[in-house]
């Protein structure tokens, strides 16, 4: 029991390190909370401190992704990679450090996927460019695409416990996105080029 409580806490730490505030903080010198759509994720420093800085967010983002599957699955095995990585979907989106304000958590989840199944993560990747392509729209390629985490890791043969993953992943990740959701419908959401 009390591993499962120490991969809880060290997943949730972890998501809540606020790399793109830093990043946006030491490239542009400016709080991303007052600036772009007040996201603290790489696609708000994409918008408020360019391109390459928001690809040093997106690359440490996913980087979480990656060390909450390793200390997860190193404490408690493939059991302990699902609950440490989705913890630390939880603290990106709600970080201790940031009273409780975050990103949306898809560069993380990318960094997730990367450690469960390369190939997996690559396609829905894919996914998720493609309809930002087409739509110039971002958050409907990050809602797209994490409501196939479930259905794809289905059809890739992944463990019952990345499709619970999965699933909490198609929820939450549309969940952080219910204001992009509004404007979508309205048809005033903000276009994103890749």
């Amino acid at each position: 029991m009390q591993l499962y409580i120490l991969t809880i806490i060290i997943g949730y730490f972890i998501g809540s390190i606020p790399f793109s505030y830093l990043v946006g903080k030491k490239t542009a010198h400016l709080d991303l909370r007052e600036h772009g759509s007040g996201n603290l994720g790489s696609t708000n420093v994409t918008r408020v401190a360019g391109k390459k800085a928001g690809l040093v967010a997106f690359v440490l983002d996913l980087s979480k992704g990656i060390l909450s599957y390793l200390i997860g699955y190193y404490l408690l095995g493939i059991t302990g990679a699902v609950l440490c990585a989705g913890m630390t979907i939880i603290g990106h989106c709600y970080s201790i450090f940031m009273k409780f304000r975050g990103g949306k958590g898809v560069a993380t989840t990318y960094g997730i996927l990367l450690m469960f199944n390369p190939i997996l993560a690559i396609t829905l990747f894919v996914i998720q460019v493609l309809i930002v392509k087409v739509s110039k729209l971002m958050s409907l390629g990050s809602i797209m695409a994490a409501i196939f985490i479930p259905i794809l890791g289905y059809f890739f043969n992944m463990e019952i416990q990345f499709i619970y993953l999965g699933i909490f992943l198609a929820i939450f990740i549309p969940f952080r996105h219910k204001d992009n959701i509004k404007r979508l419908l309205s048809g005033t959401e903000n276009k994103f080029k890749i």
